[in-house]
């Protein structure tokens, strides 16, 4: 059970509407803080604590920027929005380094065999992820409204960093997406009739002006849970919660091993492989990014280094003898 001073943070959180997963991670991370100050209050710490563990985390658990980056966002959380000390000075404390890997990226023979060992709403998660270049979080998150038949394309409400963008959709998909509604549709039906069912969830802000809305049709996930559940964050109102990602990532593992494809592949592989065979076919960059919803097209270029490093970027001299 947790401590009192750690429901308080989870509280503070929460009334701030932070999500779910942030505010796991948050708690993570400041749990880990007073673990290895051995279980010191974080009042009776400052910066000093802060930078010595931030090097702990770069020195010796070896971790990456972007993890680094993510602790000391938490850290800063408590310290100066939940303890209000607003001018806590961290100091100097070791950057962690590491290079960064290039994408794992598939053959399209690769990506239709993956798919073929896909049933159900697992082969048209993978083919959502892959045509439209969707991240697995915004594969499952997904609602019934954000798909355009008429316009082919899908809208983003829900990306990362709570960014929106519009994204193409393959027509290939059209026939297996309307079953997906239709089975929706059931499930919905039959929460419409049960005794207790509070709506899908939404956020704060849109559920306070559309106080219908979690009830219509249209706001529904597109992926469902088969199972109304109780949402603890929101005062166990019952719900039905979108697809389980980490279901969707089980399935896809075992269909990459059962494909007998050799690489480190994941759910974001069908990603780089949207953008890395867009970018093969002549798209520009630019029309990637928009896709991707990159904010920097930076981002965006490390599939031209892919592309670049390809068996056939270089002859090998190898030819010449």
């Amino acid at each position: 059970m947790a401590s009192p001073f750690i429901q308080s943070i989870r509280d503070h959180l929460r009334s701030r509407h932070y999500s779910k997963r942030t505010e796991q991670t948050y708690i993570y991370w400041i749990l880990f803080f007073i673990r290895f100050h051995n279980k010191t209050h974080p009042s009776q710490m400052g910066g000093p604590e802060i930078g010595q563990f931030l090097d702990h985390l770069a020195l010796n658990r070896k971790v990456t920027p972007s993890t680094q980056k993510t602790a000391l966002n938490a850290l800063i959380y408590l310290y100066k929005r939940f303890l209000g000390q607003e001018n806590i000075h961290i100091d100097h404390y070791s950057q962690a380094s590491k290079p960064k890997k290039l994408p794992v990226v598939l053959t399209r023979t690769e990506v239709r065999l993956l798919i073929n060992h896909l049933q159900g709403e697992y082969a048209l998660c993978a083919k959502l992820m892959y045509g439209s270049g969707l991240r697995l979080m915004e594969t499952c998150r997904l609602r019934i409204k954000d798909i355009d038949f008429d316009k082919q394309c899908i809208y983003i409400h829900e990306g990362k960093g709570n960014k929106q963008r519009i994204t193409t959709l393959a027509t290939i998909c059209c026939a297996d997406l309307q079953r997906q509604i239709d089975q929706a549709r059931i499930y919905w039906e039959e929460d419409c009739q049960a005794e207790l069912w509070d709506g899908v969830y939404l956020p704060y802000a849109l559920a306070r002006k559309y106080p219908r809305a979690p009830f219509e049709f249209a706001w529904q996930y597109l992926f469902p849970a088969r199972k109304r559940t109780q949402d603890k964050r929101n005062n166990n109102k019952v719900r039905r919660h979108h697809i389980y990602e980490k279901s969707v990532q089980r399935a896809v593992k075992t269909a990459v091993k059962a494909a007998n494809i050799n690489k480190m592949a994941s759910c974001h592989s069908l990603r780089h492989s949207f953008a890395t065979h867009l970018l093969e076919r002549g798209a520009d960059i630019r029309t990637v990014q928009e896709q991707l919803g990159h904010s920097d097209v930076r981002t965006t270029e490390i599939y031209t280094h892919v592309l670049n490093r390809g068996g056939r970027a270089v002859i090998s001299p190898l030819t010449d003898l």
